[in-house]
């Protein structure tokens, strides 16, 4: 069964190297993960239009992964196609129209590239961006946000494949980019690429704030270990990392698995830790949280496998 579909990817791109049972721990910044079936690492659009086009007349469940940030993977691994787009999908072509400064990005390159990309040009508008971790794909789809900053405060207009492997584009309005959380997610859209509209800027401004903006997040963020990022979702009216500390929960263990003593909205992996480990923690630090104040946290982290 395995070698069949195998061979049917080969047939609908003939230069896309398959890999069986590859380790996602490799492929995550949480440094955990199972294997996957397939993973594949496509290069052009229409391969990846193929592959989820096969996908889908296959009965097979696929999944497209950046740089495997702000993701939690089963310890099973995941029965399906990975489809990988960090590094490939990583042009950036500048425009400039009536003294506009239009920027289009493909979805697999990382924002810390992007917003160098952008500062070269002496453009302002992502500054905030720059220390985030993960590609310009998931933040486009989390509307991802530092700083007072978010995605859907300068992006235009991005190019979409439907779940179906149609190509559409969707402006800014019909991206209905809330509180991390996006149309594309609803729809289960794949970002191709994405256009933003930037000014022109002081070019040493821009770096120093850049520069301070990634200094706080050193102080701040737990970033010499292994972790998904943020973990919970701002519950109204609080702050999740708040929530935790006041619970006394500053460094509650379970495993290799801890709330980070540096930031206690950070969960992270000080060893070997495990994704049932992870889960354990979330759920636990749910529970206290919410028998001290009365409020559950809401992961932000994505899950995928299959979980017990």
């Amino acid at each position: 069964m395995l070698s069949e579909f195998y061979n049917k990817l080969k047939e609908v791109a003939p230069d896309l190297e398959v890999k069986e049972g590859e380790l996602l721990k490799n492929h995550t910044t949480f440094k955990i993960g199972g294997p996957a079936d397939y993973f594949v690492t496509p290069t052009k659009i229409e391969e990846l239009s193929n592959i989820i086009k096969l996908c889908l007349k296959e009965g097979v469940p696929y999944y497209i992964l950046g740089n495997g940030s702000n993701l939690l993977v089963s310890d099973k691994g995941y029965r399906g196609v990975i489809i990988q787009i960090y590094k490939t999908f990583n042009q950036v072509v500048f425009e400039e129209k009536d003294n506009h400064f239009y920027v289009t990005a493909g979805s697999g390159i990382l924002l810390s590239e992007f917003a160098a990309k952008i500062m070269e040009h002496s453009l302002t508008g992502f500054e905030f961006a720059s220390g985030i971790p993960g590609t310009l794909g998931g933040a486009v789809t989390m509307n991802a946000g530092a700083y007072g900053g978010e995605m859907k405060h300068c992006i235009k207009e991005a190019t979409l494949l439907s779940y179906d492997g149609d190509i559409c584009k969707l402006n800014k309005e019909q991206l209905n980019l809330g509180y991390r959380t996006s149309i594309i997610q609803e729809e289960k859209y794949i970002v191709v690429d994405a256009t933003f509209e930037f000014t022109r800027g002081n070019k040493e401004e821009i770096i120093n704030k850049m520069k301070d903006l990634n200094r706080q997040r050193k102080e701040k963020q737990p970033l010499e270990y292994p972790s998904a990022g943020s973990t919970f979702k701002r519950p109204e009216g609080y702050f999740a990392g708040k929530l935790i500390m006041d619970a006394d929960l500053r460094g509650y263990r379970v495993g290799d698995i801890m709330v980070s003593e540096k930031h206690c909205g950070f969960v992270i992996n000080v060893g070997n830790g495990t994704a049932k480990d992870v889960r354990t923690l979330i759920s636990d630090v749910d529970r206290i949280v919410y028998e001290k104040f009365g409020v559950h946290l809401e992961p932000e982290v994505r899950m995928l496998g299959e979980f017990d």
